[in-house]
């Protein structure tokens, strides 16, 4: 059992340490005479001073970290790299787009020989718009072509 003594003095400290409290967080100074204020502000910058260093101790440990990141990274790269030089000097490759043409059968001039891009005989079943040079060849066949029934009358 607490006897009313320690009672009495658990109080006082409590209310005690609310004051200092409420002073820390800048209440309740009018009260205050110079000398406690000069305190307080001593204590207030020796825990700004405490903040501010475990902050700054934090950053560097962060910092330290990232450079030991930075240079795991540079080495990965650089050991990435000599691997990569040694299969291309190995195997000697070229890039994907040269050798396609090989590869694929591709020939630019293999095309033009096939006639793929020649112009067409002037066809009137095949030839989209007005042609001129070949309006006279059209109107020949175009009956001939209404007789056997290959084009309809309304589609002239």
């Amino acid at each position: 059992m607490i006897s009313y003594r320690e009672y009495l003095k658990l109080k006082t400290r409590f209310e005690s340490l609310q004051r200092t409290q409420r002073n820390l967080l800048g209440e309740d100074l009018g009260p205050l005479n110079s000398k406690e204020l000069e305190q307080l502000e001593r204590q207030l910058e020796s825990s700004l001073k405490h903040v501010r260093s475990t902050k700054t101790q934090y950053m560097l440990d962060q910092l330290s970290d990232l450079q030991n990141k930075e240079q795991l990274l540079l080495d990965t790269n650089r050991a990435l790299t000599i691997k990569l030089d040694e299969i291309n000097a190995k195997t000697q490759l070229r890039p994907s787009w040269e050798g396609s043409e090989q590869q694929l059968g591709y020939n630019p001039q293999h095309t033009q020989t096939q006639g793929l891009f020649q112009p067409i005989e002037c066809n009137p079943t095949l030839q989209i718009g007005y042609n001129p040079s070949c309006s006279d060849q059209m109107t020949a066949t175009s009956h001939a072509q209404q007789v056997s029934g290959f084009i309809p009358g309304w589609m002239l």
